[in-house]
Parts: structure tokens; C-alpha cells; sequence
């Protein structure tokens, strides 16, 4: 391996690492601020952030061993976080419908959506980020893997959006199903990545790469 794609290999680990602890960092205060405002979409999108932290380092674990050998399978532990997110996503969704018929029927509201607009405005930005230089260090490296991350992190941006929207619409309005709304929207991504992550897990080590 030349010089110049080791460097490379190296920055695509670090920005793992980063992903990881970021979301680690996003999960504990949305999850917080969700529960303490009665915001289920906030709560649920904290949720989500600690199952990217099970992806995040099935993709570490993945980087470090093309670094070794760019020819190897993918180990065993690659497969499992991959069945363990999808599994966590199906999960998270069953869970956030539950919250939502549970809120509807209690008559709940969210006492304030602002810090969803906060935390959405930031993830927005940071994933923006990730993904544009993920996509970046996966071209230099013509690897396949990395370019599947990058859009990974894509998904990231759509739940950043979706809380964003639902929390803006209501805190400007107070429109009484503006979160639920929002969960429908984090439980139509989760749905999806869940099922793209166990057709991972069979594919042998062959990633589902999606086009822009």
C-alpha cells in the first residue's frame, strides 16, 4: 500500500472515530432534552444517534482491517454490529410508534421544540461535513466501503431534516400532531436503514452502495 493511500486510510479512521463520539455526545443530549421537554421525535432522534455509534464502529473495525489488508472479508464482528443495527433500528421504530399512540392518547404535547431546532441545525452541519469528506477520501481510495458510509451519514441529514421541520412547525404554530408527524418520519428512515443493514449483513461483504 503506497504512502499516499495509507494517509488516506488513516483520515477515513479518524473520521470514524469522530462520527462516533459526536454521536455519542448528540445522543445523551437529545435523549435528555427530549425527555425533560416531552419531545418524542427529539428523544427518538437521540435514540437513533447511539445506534449510529453501533455502525460507527463496525465501520472502524472495517477501516482498520482494509489498512491491513485491503483483500480481506469482512470479519465476523463487521457482520454482527451490522444484524445488531438493524435490529436496533426495527426496535427503535416499534418503540417510537408506541410513544407516539401512548402520547396521542394521554392528550401529551411537547412543552417546547426549540431545542430540536438547536440540535438539528447542528447535526445538519456536522453531517454536511462527514458526508462531503467520507465521499471525498472514498473516491481517492476508489473504495466502495467508504463511499457506503458517506451514504450512511446521508440518512444522518434526513433526520436531521425531519426533526428540524417538525420542530420548527411546532414551535411557530403549536400544531398538536407536528411530532408525531416528525416520528413518522424517523420511523419511515429507521425502517429503512434496519432493512438496508441486514441486507448487508447477507451480502457477503458486498455494501449496498446508493447513487446520488
Amino acid at each position: 500500500m503506497q504512502y499516499s493511500e495509507i494517509k488516506l486510510y488513516n483520515r477515513a479512521y479518524r473520521l470514524s472515530l469522530f462520527t462516533i463520539i459526536y454521536n455519542i455526545a448528540e445522543g445523551l443530549v437529545s435523549m435528555l432534552l427530549g425527555y425533560e421537554d416531552e419531545t418524542l421525535t427529539l428523544f427518538g432522534f437521540g435514540a437513533d444517534s447511539f445506534i449510529e455509534v453501533i455502525s460507527g464502529i463496525g465501520i472502524a473495525v472495517m477501516i482498520t482491517r482494509i489498512r491491513k489488508n485491503p483483500e480481506s472479508p469482512r470479519s465476523r464482528f463487521e457482520t454482527r454490529a451490522l444484524g445488531i443495527t438493524g435490529m436496533a433500528f426495527y426496535l427503535l421504530a416499534a418503540s417510537l410508534v408506541a410513544g407516539t399512540i401512548f402520547n396521542l392518547a394521554k392528550g401529551r404535547k411537547p412543552e417546547t421544540t426549540i431545542w430540536g431546532v438547536v440540535i438539528s441545525l447542528v447535526s445538519i452541519a456536522v453531517m454536511t461535513w462527514l458526508m462531503v469528506t467520507k465521499r471525498r477520501v472514498g473516491r481517492e481510495l476508489n473504495s466502495n466501503p467508504i463511499l457506503a458510509d458517506a451514504s450512511c451519514t446521508r440518512i444522518c441529514i434526513y433526520m436531521s431534516l425531519v426533526l428540524l421541520m417538525a420542530s420548527v412547525i411546532y414551535e411557530l404554530t403549536g400544531f398538536t400532531y407536528a411530532d408525531a408527524i416528525g416520528v413518522a418520519g424517523l420511523v419511515y428512515l429507521s425502517l429503512s436503514e434496519g432493512k438496508e443493514a441486514f441486507e448487508k449483513a447477507r451480502n457477503n461483504g458486498n455494501l449496498i452502495l446508493h447513487r446520488d
